[in-house]
């Protein structure tokens, strides 16, 4: 039998004849292989790998291009905050559809649409540039470009550890979904040095060198990522009738409460940093933003180090992640407030990166846990969707305080972390994670999670 007619004849066989329960999946389908999954997990590891360069990529070069070109801070804010507030919007749609239409071609849908918004991009500001377009358009085609990334680059995150989750047995589902968030991390690091190399050819040549990876991680998605059954078509029919995960529901209204928190805490060290350092030091200018990256570097270098050595390497639980993850972010949050010197706050964001790299696996992998699989695109688009929020509230919330009390915003950070804490200890969503299956038997789900 060829390829095409084995192929062919597995998915007939996924289709159940009118009145008949769908047949299982050892009935159904060949299982991947251990080999398979590695590779499928690597090329989505290098998928968000890409997309996670893009955003600091953005972060670091449009705003000196913005002001060659004249425009003003709030305009490249507005940037900013469009596509921040369609992520938001738009993340859960997709994870949901993922449980519907699979997760491969959400997938492909967020990577293609990352890699398009980021070339238009570029070829709005090159436009600009070489003075073809006004400014007046200029500003409202970047907008239009860089929402494309908002509405369907979503898509890729939750729709990428939806897949992983159908994939993995309970036990190993929480280094898995490390490792796919430690792959945007890893894109966050290394986008500011991808900048400035390709920022030697030209200030633009970034947002095309990033746009190719993407356009690129796309085609070997499209080629190479196995997915013989759309998720759906793997559920009896007793699941398939079950209502739709809501948001209010008790196992996921928690973990999307510690997802606005996580994502607010997050905000508040990110986006106010540069300003206590400059306040605490007396520093302006270039010598500032040395530090601050510096500093940026040794967060981001011990968020790696938590997903991709520590959680891998002693296989953590969901408990253990968010407990000590908050406790590690609640001391860093503490030795900034003390400040006083350099090294203080450079530690601080060095513990921090480990708390929020633990905090940040911790919320994905419980979230996952608590629904069955027939919700994973589901969840996994609610998580996501806390994820920029802190974006939208940290300007309402921190930057006030700021302006009250230099450190007021780090107390309030220590505050946030403490209702962490208490949430890993006493709420019983946690304490249910390890009896509960979300209506599934365990054997079932291992049956699913390795097709």
């Amino acid at each position: 039998m060829s390829a095409d007619d084995e192929k062919t004849a597995e998915t007939t066989a996924a289709q159940p004849e009118p009145g008949q329960k769908p047949v299982s999946l050892s009935e159904a389908n060949r299982k991947t292989t251990p080999k398979e999954r590695q590779r499928a997990f690597f090329i989505l590891f290098v998928c968000l790998l890409s997309v996670g360069m893009g955003q600091t990529l953005v972060f670091a070069v449009l705003p000196p291009i913005a002001v060659d070109l004249g425009m003003t801070e709030f305009e490249t804010t507005m940037i900013f905050s469009l596509s921040a507030a369609l992520w938001i919007l738009t993340s859960t749609f997709w994870g949901r559809r993922s449980d519907v239409m699979g997760r491969k071609p959400v997938i492909l849908i967020g990577v293609f649409g990352f890699g398009i918004s980021t070339s238009l991009v570029g070829v709005v500001l090159l436009a600009g540039y070489l003075h073809w377009i006004s400014m007046a358009l200029m500003f409202p085609l970047v907008m239009g470009a860089r929402a494309i990334f908002g509405i369907f680059g979503s898509g890729s995150m939750p729709a990428s550890q939806a897949y992983v989750a159908d994939r993995t047995t309970r036990a190993e589902r929480a280094g898995s979904i490390a490792q796919i968030g430690a792959a945007f991390g890893l894109g966050t690091v290394v986008g500011p040095g991808v900048a400035a190399a390709f920022a030697e050819i030209h200030i633009l040549a970034p947002f095309f060198a990033v746009g190719a990876l993407a356009l690129l991680s796309g085609i070997a998605i499209w080629i190479l990522l196995p997915e013989r059954t759309a998720p759906v078509k793997l559920l009896s029919e007793k699941q398939q009738k079950r209502a739709a995960l809501k948001w209010t529901a008790p196992n996921v209204l928690p973990w999307l409460t510690i997802g606005v928190i996580l994502s607010l805490s997050q905000s508040i060290m990110m986006q106010l940093f540069a300003f206590y350092l400059m306040a605490e030091l007396a520093l302006g200018g270039s010598a500032a933003t040395q530090l601050v990256s510096v500093g940026m570097m040794a967060m981001a270098m011990s968020t790696l180090v938590a997903q991709l050595g520590l959680i891998q390497r002693f296989d953590l639980t969901v408990q253990f992640l968010l407990r000590w993850g908050a406790v590690a972010t609640l001391l860093s949050f503490a030795m900034l407030v003390i400040g006083g010197s350099y090294g203080m706050l450079v530690s601080a964001l060095a513990l921090a990166g480990l708390g929020f790299g633990f905090l940040r696996a911790g919320l994905s992998a419980g979230a996952s846990l608590s629904v069955s699989l027939k919700d994973q695109g589901a969840v996994a688009g609610l998580i996501g969707s806390t994820a920029a929020t802190g974006h939208i509230l940290n300007p309402a919330i921190g930057i006030p305080l700021f302006w009250m009390l230099h450190s007021a915003p780090f107390m309030l950070g220590m505050v946030l972390m403490v209702i962490i804490l208490c949430f890993a200890i006493f709420h019983p969503v946690l304490k249910n994670l390890r009896s509960t299956d979300a209506n599934i038997a365990d054997d079932e789900e291992e049956e699913i999670g390795l097709h």
